[in-house]
């Protein structure tokens, strides 16, 4: 520890606080990853996690069903090709079981565990602008004093469990999907009902279908859905995709959203003939293709966007046949991609078994649960034994908002958050100096993006800038009132020429009643984004304010 990170005595001297240089909250892919690159700096770093292990997002989505959507190969972390191959994948969209398998393995090689703190809830965090300093505490009362506060919370990790009257009520089980029990659970035999057809709630419906008595789902917002390709990988496959290791790294970071496949054609360039022989080879692919590599216009253009649209609908109706579903669970009041798109296995089938019935409460809400099951606004009871929650998140801000954040002048991220979200970069926040965050508003780690990719990218910049601070006697850093407003205004303006913006969506924040409206993900392009904050690495952290 050099001069420039030494506490000031009084801390150092209270043996009831524990001094870092730098605290991470959270223990998932960024923050095993920003915890390994610090510690390589020689700071005084610790992480500290509410779950009983690493993992993250694959800590606590053990519902039945939870798999990457992104391709096993590059969901990985690319800064060593050794930790790269000493893990390979059993599939192409491995289970929740093996991801979980594979973080532990990560932070079993580069040996982080010691520097974990587990079981532990972050519940405040204030700066003290005397000392220059964050004072943190937990929920067990204990006091850490640190220099350096990163987030790496996750943009999904603030599930929103309390969702109706009367939950408290029912007498069978009830689970929400984000905090599903370690221990099996028994659904065999059982009246099961979900709430919620998101990307999640389609995963569990598909799953469980053919293993309940009777399965009810609860249908409001129909989603457009992609069949998921998984081919199991043998050795022969294992070898293909590590001899790709140099590939994938150099070209991840620079496409439109982390992946291996971008666009690479105008909608406009091609004919009728060839638009459409080009969406059925990315749809024929099994993965998010489609969407994140066959048109760009699709998020532009309304014209592109409603043929695009059309080509998925038209497929889903193919597989349901009924007139009556197809009306109910293929969407028609938005365009394909403005939402989050699922992958899935044979979801829209489910709907056509015996044993399930689609319950629309679009116009019809949910109105409270019952001891005996749930209860929509027509009085209507479905008697149920289990209701699983799949009711989503309080995304990109949610997991911040619910710590008590204060920085300069006693000012509250909650409240400012709850007027105006506002970051800069996704990296900073102005106000709260020293306070680095990952997966917040504002940056492609928020959505569309694939997050391994991502979440790499931005601790690599946190890394980077912590080590420049070092280098240079500074102690502080923060940005400038202009620098985050420039930004908002960037983000904005890239936000605003598309049709996502148009659409009611949690990338809005439209499933929490008065969150403020922006787009939570920045949608300028992976590659783009990294450009823009790498030049501001290179031009010595202008527009920030150091001391």
């Amino acid at each position: 520890m050099d001069s420039q990170t030494r506490p000031s005595e009084s801390s150092s001297n209270n043996p009831a606080v524990k001094t870092l240089d730098a605290l991470i909250i959270g223990a998932g892919v960024a923050g095993l990853y920003q915890l390994h690159q610090l510690r390589q700096q020689g700071l005084s770093v610790r992480a500290y996690d509410a779950a009983g292990g690493v993992g993250g997002t694959w800590y606590w989505n053990r519902y039945p069903g939870a798999k990457f959507d992104s391709e096993s190969y590059i969901y990985q972390y690319l800064f060593s090709e050794e930790l790269y191959m000493g893990w390979q994948w059993s599939e192409r969209f491995p289970g929740q079981p093996e991801i979980e398998r594979w973080m532990n393995y990560v932070a079993d090689e580069l040996d982080l565990k010691k520097d974990i703190q587990f079981n532990t809830q972050i519940v405040s965090a204030h700066f003290d602008e005397t000392r220059q300093r964050w004072s943190v505490t937990t929920d067990s009362g204990e006091r850490i004093d640190t220099q350096f506060l990163v987030t790496c919370c996750g943009m999904l990790s603030a599930p929103l469990t309390d969702m109706f009257p009367g939950q408290d009520s029912f007498n069978g089980e009830l689970f929400h999907t984000s905090r599903w029990p370690r221990d099996p659970v028994e659904l065999a035999g059982k009246r099961v009902g979900v709430v919620g057809i998101g990307a999640t709630g389609i995963q569990v419906i598909q799953t469980i279908a053919d293993q309940v008595d009777q399965l009810k789902v609860f249908v409001r917002t129909p989603q457009y859905v992609l069949p998921m390709e998984n081919p199991a990988y043998g050795p022969e496959q294992v070898r293909e995709y590590q001899q790709r290791f140099r590939e994938l790294k150099e070209t991840l970071p620079y496409t439109f959203a982390g992946f291996e496949y971008d666009f690479e054609v105008a909608w406009a360039d091609l004919t009728p003939e060839q638009r459409l022989a080009r969406l059925e080879d990315t749809y024929a692919n099994g993965s998010l293709k489609l969407w994140l590599a066959s048109f760009a216009e699709m998020f532009f253009d309304e014209t592109v966007s409603e043929e695009i649209s059309e080509f998925v609908r038209e497929k889903m109706r193919k597989r349901l046949g009924d007139p009556q579903l197809c009306d109910l669970l293929i969407p028609t009041d938005y365009g394909f991609g403005t939402h989050r798109v699922p992958l899935e296995t044979n979801y829209l089938e489910v709907y056509l078994r015996d044993n399930v019935e689609a319950v629309p409460v679009k116009d019809n809400p949910i109105e409270r649960v019952l001891p005996e099951g749930i209860q929509t606004a027509d009085g209507t009871v479905h008697e149920l034994d289990v209701i699983i929650l799949a009711t989503g998140f309080d995304a990109g801000s949610g997991a911040l908002t619910r710590i008590d954040i204060r920085g300069r002048d006693g000012r509250s991220l909650k409240e400012e958050w709850g007027r105006d979200i506002r970051t800069t970069m996704g990296l900073q926040i102005h106000g709260y100096p020293n306070l680095f965050t990952t997966a917040v508003p504002l940056a492609p780690s928020a959505a569309l993006c694939n997050m391994a990719t991502c979440l790499q990218q931005q601790t690599e910049w946190i890394s980077n800038c912590i080590h420049y601070l070092r280098q240079n006697a500074h102690r502080v850093i923060e940005p400038l009132a202009e620098t985050e407003e420039q930004w908002v205004q960037h983000h904005d303006e890239t936000a605003n020429a598309t049709l996502i913006t148009k659409t009611d969506s949690w990338y809005m924040g439209s499933n929490i009643p008065g969150k403020p409206r922006r787009l939570l993900s920045y949608c300028g392009g992976v590659g783009t984004y990294k450009a823009k904050c790498d030049d501001v690495a290179e031009r010595e952290y202008e527009g920030f304010a150091m001391q």
